[in-house]
């Protein structure tokens, strides 16, 4: 089933509008003023004076549904229910995520300071992330900002989004977010986009998968585990999806087979160990090697106290948790090591990134619709192109196109409509 952009608060990509190729052959564009992605200019590293920064005051009444287990009244953000704790994590702490209305900023910026108006008891806890949208329409990683120490983002964005957690102990008062400020500016410090031809590929790692079963509980971006499901859990929200979306996947490689499947809960064990990036820029455990998680640090080497960073004793080396369906499906009978790519990661090698709209959108093993169905887009997702095709004439929501672009991490073709950019022919991407 294929459906229109999803229309919720914080997850959905901004809608543009598609390309339409003709029943000639030749491809128009829908010239629709001000909707195209236009590429948004670095700022000039000699520039005598920085522009101001930009500051906006989020929208705290409103819980969309990329949110969870959040109320608002009596002018505050809590805790709904101090019961709900995320699946992989099973912890008897209250849990609640709020993700806030993306921001359009008129200048580039990858920095991002916040100014929290909160009362947060002492047994409770609340933290801010904020991530980028690229005039590419790809996003960064969540990063954390606190009070005198502003996010500072991979490189230039041109929309700012904040996501907040909250936390609470059993029966203990939760924290009340009054208010958020965000302030955004260029920290001169985005290194410049390297060439298509030398960007690397993908970071990818060994690492021990455990199966995370718990079907009927809620994972920690709100989806409520089914029978068999595909996603998997890392053990940091800096790669957590909003619901629905696969906006940051990985692809799993097994015993049997590999499968791209989205990031759609935290653990396990820990919560801040993006264990994918380098060391430099790792959020916990900056002496550990990237691609070495710290619970299995912990479980083979002692590290920590062979604690996690709740001090509790680490049992298994697990770096990431695999839903029922991704687990059998890569041929894993009991827990066992599987290759992860994260594929957000980098530049992408010989691959481009694009952001989808639509949901349940079809991956194709051939350009064609009657072609078998490999895969499918649960929600907005950012995938790697590697090169496009004329294939089958696709009408969809108004929009025709006969382009399909061949998306390695799934192994199979999807229609360029459903890309989220205004080009009917993919730019920059080579033909197939």
């Amino acid at each position: 089933m294929l459906t229109p952009p999803l229309r919720r608060r914080g997850c959905a990509p901004r809608r543009r509008p598609r390309a339409r190729r003709a029943l000639s052959g030749t491809v128009c564009l829908l010239a629709l003023a001000g909707t195209a992605l236009a590429a948004a200019p670095v700022p000039a590293a000699d520039a005598a004076v920085p522009p101001a920064p930009v500051s906006w005051r989020a929208d705290l009444t409103r819980p969309g549904t990329d949110d969870v287990n959040v109320r608002y009244g009596s002018g505050a953000l809590r805790v709904r229910d101090g019961s709900v704790s995320p699946a992989s994590l099973g912890r008897d702490r209250g849990y609640a995520s709020a993700v806030l209305d993306t921001h359009h900023v008129d200048r580039p910026v990858n920095r991002v300071a916040v100014d929290l108006d909160a009362t947060v008891p002492g047994a409770a806890g609340v933290e801010v992330d904020v991530r980028g949208r690229a005039a590419d329409g790809t996003w960064t990683e969540w990063r954390r900002a606190a009070a005198g120490a502003p996010a500072e983002l991979p490189r230039y964005v041109v929309d700012v989004q904040a996501r907040l957690t909250l936390w609470n102990a059993k029966g203990e008062p939760t924290a009340a977010v009054r208010a958020v400020t965000l302030t955004a500016d260029d920290a001169g410090t985005a290194p410049a986009e390297p060439a298509p031809a030398t960007r690397a590929a993908a970071f990818s790692a060994r690492v021990y998968a455990t199966r995370e079963g718990l079907v009927g509980h809620t994972t920690a971006n709100g989806h409520v585990i089914q029978a068999n499901d595909h996603f998997v859990a890392l053990p940091s929200r800096r790669a957590l999806s909003p619901k629905g979306s696969g906006q940051y996947s990985v692809q799993v490689c097994g015993p049997a087979r590999c499968e791209t499947a989205p990031v759609w809960d935290v653990g396990p064990w820990n919560t801040h160990d993006d264990h994918w990036n380098p060391s430099s820029v790792r959020e916990q455990w900056k002496d550990l090697p990237q691609g070495l998680p710290e619970a299995q640090a912990a479980y083979e080497d002692g590290y920590n106290g062979g604690r996690d960073e709740f001090g509790r004793q680490v049992a298994n080396p697990a770096g990431i948790d695999l839903a029922d369906g991704t687990f059998y499906n890569v041929g894993l009978n009991d827990n066992g090591w599987v290759t992860v790519t994260y594929l957000w990661t980098e530049g992408g090698g010989d691959t481009t990134s694009f952001p989808t709209w639509g949901t349940d959108v079809s991956v194709r093993q051939q350009a064609t619709t009657a072609s078998t169905r490999v895969a499918s887009l649960p929600g907005p997702t950012t995938v790697r192109v590697r090169c496009q095709v004329h294939g089958q004439l696709v009408n969809y929501d108004g929009y025709s196109n006969d382009a399909w672009s061949y998306l390695p991490d799934y192994g199979g073709y999807v229609s360029n409509i459903f890309i989220d950019v205004a080009d009917a022919w993919l730019p920059g991407v080579p033909t197939c």
